[in-house]
């Protein structure tokens, strides 16, 4: 899970990105990166880190020029040191070039052994770099075409951002799984608009862009002082929006696909009251686990008819180092992030609602802080389906060893979490879901998608991609982008 951002054609284009990379946020905290330039040259900075604590004034100052692309990574295991941090900037035969990568390539390990027997020498450990070696070998003239041969001999998941002295180039996998999208700024003076591209369109809010639509499958964007335009290089496949963008990954004031994440969320709330009820009563409150599971929360509580209350209040100042006291609290992990409200739920039946659960460690100690804080009874709800299998696609799972779902019963994930009870949203509900708000709210240009336009393989093991049985267990000790 990365968050990538460009834009060309702007004055303070470095200013422009580091904004659009704070809206982005959530998707990476490793460390930050933004490379510029001004037509000549290019100018880059990287920090671990946070947006705000890896760029100071003089550091934007540092990168000038109307157009930059930018970076937050979440890697998967390992690899978290600064040699790793996106964008990738190389010089080559052909000039400079800059890359920043959301998503992961299934085959990185066969590549990068191939790479290597051919002379191809790694500075990182990051799957993005062989993208750049393949770029650097490639005999085409064109970028453009040097990108699409590169890119046809991978595979997996890509959301790209290329930049070099002339132009932007953005380009999302033929399956779609990781989210890109297009909008445009209007220049104060009147001199036109600046081009932008990013991961989710809250980051178009907060600098005054307006978002114009999302990247197609397979499209190749260029973006350059001519214009823009596209192309589609690619053989084309059949749709995977990764689902558990809208489960999670995804800001709820983020569109995707043209609808609006957080009215996603409230109808997977509410199918899962209708799939998973709780006898009603006056005794009865529905609690979000903050922030992710609010909009559920929401729309599970409107469905119910039970009162909706902020039963957990988090604490949005926690760093990412803190100071444990010698002397043992009970769940002091838990409480530097979440604390019981008791005045909303002693003496209630709690209904608790999150997004998933993933190894059940939290979710157990989240239910212990609810009963000590005086609940009759704490009922999770989760609106999502059971977490089974690890995602290959750029996401930091764990292995299938460690998903409490994936050997597990509901049964038994309730015993151990000491819940009065434990209910999921079905895969069906969860796609359904999702489909009658694209029917409301879609573009109605963009083909209507069907059940199968989704990858949801971390709930079903329905994998897009094949890949060796082999594969998996060494993706994960190498670095995404």
């Amino acid at each position: 899970m990365c968050g990538v951002f460009g834009i060309f054609g702007h004055p303070e284009a470095a200013n422009m990105t580091y904004l659009g990379l704070h809206a982005l946020q959530h998707r990476g905290q490793e460390s930050a990166g933004i490379v510029s330039s001004d037509g000549e040259r290019l100018y880059g900075h990287r920090a671990m880190g946070r947006v705000q604590s890896g760029f100071a004034p003089s550091d934007l100052a540092s990168l000038p020029g109307d157009r930059a692309i930018g970076h937050v990574r979440y890697s998967t295991a390992g690899g978290s040191h600064l040699k790793n941090a996106q964008p990738l900037g190389v010089d080559y035969a052909r000039g400079s070039l800059a890359v920043a990568h959301n998503g992961n390539l299934t085959n990185h390990e066969a590549l990068r052994e191939q790479l290597e027997a051919r002379g191809s020498i790694y500075q990182t450990a990051s799957d993005t770099e062989s993208i750049v070696h393949l770029i650097a070998m490639s005999r085409k003239d064109d970028l453009r075409q040097r990108i699409a041969e590169a890119l046809k001999q991978v595979e997996g998941a890509y959301s790209l951002l290329f930049l070099t002295e002339r132009e932007l180039i953005a380009v999302r996998d033929p399956r779609a799984i990781r989210p890109l999208c297009i909008g445009e700024i209007e220049m104060p003076s009147g001199s036109g608009v600046a081009h932008v591209v990013a991961s989710e369109s809250t980051a178009f809010d907060l600098i005054g862009a307006r978002k114009v639509r999302d990247v197609a499958p397979g499209e190749m964007v260029i973006i350059s002082a001519d214009g823009v335009r596209s192309e589609f290089p690619f053989a084309p496949e059949s749709r995977k929006l990764c689902i558990f963008e809208h489960v999670y990954f995804a800001r709820p004031d983020s569109t995707i696909q043209g609808v609006s994440v957080y009215e996603v969320r409230k109808a997977f709330g509410r199918r899962l009251a209708l799939e998973q009820p709780v006898e009603p009563g006056d005794d009865l409150v529905v609690i979000p686990v903050p922030d992710s599971g609010v909009p559920a929360a929401i729309g599970f509580a409107d469905r119910a008819r039970a009162p909706f209350e902020m039963g957990l209040i988090r604490s949005h100042y926690v760093g990412r180092t803190f100071i444990e006291p010698q002397q043992s609290i009970r769940h002091f992990g838990v409480r530097l992030k979440l604390n019981p409200n008791r005045a909303a739920i002693e003496g209630k039946r709690v209904v608790v609602v999150d997004d998933s659960i993933v190894r059940g460690t939290t979710s157990r100690k989240i239910v212990k802080m609810i009963r000590d804080a005086g609940a009759r009874e704490v009922h999770v709800r989760i609106s999502s389906p059971p977490t089974r299998w690890p995602c290959y696609y750029g996401v930091d799972t764990p292995t299938r060893s460690e998903l409490i779902a994936s050997s597990h019963s509901v049964d038994e994930i309730c015993s151990y979490l000491t819940a009065d009870s434990v209910g999921y949203l079905s895969l069906e509900g969860l796609v359904e879901s999702v489909r009658s708000i694209e029917a409301r709210e879609g573009d109605p240009a963009a083909a209507r998608p069907s059940a199968d336009s989704y990858c949801h393989a971390c709930f079903s093991g329905s994998y897009p991609i094949a890949f060796t049985p082999a594969a998996p267990s060494r993706q994960l000790r190498m670095v995404s982008g």
